[in-house]
């Protein structure tokens, strides 16, 4: 695996790799793993489906500071880049990009991606719409970077998910946007790089997350479809453990708009709440069983 910290050498590079052709089975596809670092199972997950179909896999480590609505958690963020390229070698992966923040904005930038309608609610409208506006920037200035045919993304990220699919559609990009299942600890936490911030007590608190999930399923296979119940039954779960969220509600996958009276078709259940000084997001997919869109 080659690190490289500049656009030239990345660039360099992946010409090379692609003038000598790739496999018989996947070409000389070239594939991105966008990440901020400190990986763990769920990027590495990622990185191993990458393998798989593409000839070279690019995994980027830059903790972008244009997504971050607060300075704290920015300084906060783990970091542990050796860590990390020995993670992503023995993953599959051929490049680990990792510039710094001058080489992503140097003197000068100036430029803003936007997305509007699916960044408006939830994370848009609890951390800002800068916050989204870095993340689409970011990934933006990645893909014209590496030009990659496919990018994967996790699940956990749902709404960013969202954005960055309107993103390549808006613009026309050729990229195949892969996306995975949030992979989890043996008792359901979603693996997050900012679990490692969590006291035992605030690990074991951070349960609620995925037991409020597991509550709005149960009641959504139980057959009821008003969102208001299966909003509460979540509600309960993370007040009787003492969790506080900053919003817990039924979205449309696709647009994020909010779903109202009875549930209808595939619809998302999204949390997000802090747990001492870290903030976590989960989310679920819920959908009709075959035999209820036969009725």
């Amino acid at each position: 695996m080659r690190t490289l910290t500049t656009v030239a050498d990345l660039r360099r590079h992946l010409a090379e790799r692609r003038a000598r052709g790739g496999s018989a089975l996947t070409g000389s596809a070239v594939a991105l793993v966008p990440t901020m670092g400190a990986l763990h199972e769920g990027h590495l997950s990622l990185i191993r489906a990458a393998a798989a179909e593409a000839d070279t896999v690019v995994v980027s480590v830059f903790v972008n500071p244009l997504q971050f609505d607060d300075q704290l958690d920015l300084a906060r963020y783990p970091r542990d880049l050796d860590h990390d390229a020995e993670l992503a070698a023995a993953a599959g992966a051929a490049v680990l990009f990792t510039p710094d923040v001058r080489e992503m904005y140097p003197p000068g930038f100036a430029t803003t991606i936007s997305v509007a309608g699916v960044t408006d609610t939830l994370e848009g409208e609890h951390r800002g719409r800068a916050h989204f506006d870095g993340v689409t920037t970011v990934v933006a200035k990645l893909f014209a970077m590496v030009g990659p045919e496919m990018a994967y993304f996790g699940q956990k990220d749902a709404q960013q998910v969202a954005v960055i699919r309107r993103l390549v559609a808006d613009l026309n990009l050729p990229i195949l946007i892969k996306v995975l299942p949030t992979i989890r600890e043996p008792d359901g936490l979603a693996m997050s790089s900012r679990n490692v911030r969590l006291s035992i007590v605030e690990r074991n608190r951070a349960l609620a997350l995925p037991a409020a999930l597991a509550a709005a399923r149960e009641c959504w296979l139980a057959g009821r479809r008003d969102v208001g119940e299966i909003i509460g039954a979540a509600k309960k779960v993370l007040a009787d453990r003492g969790v506080q969220p900053e919003y817990v509600a039924l979205v449309d996958p696709h647009t994020f708009a909010p779903v109202w009276g009875d549930t209808a078709g595939v619809v998302l259940l999204a949390l997000a709440a802090p747990v001492g000084q870290v903030r976590l997001i989960d989310n679920v997919l819920l959908q009709r069983e075959p035999s209820e869109r036969k009725a």
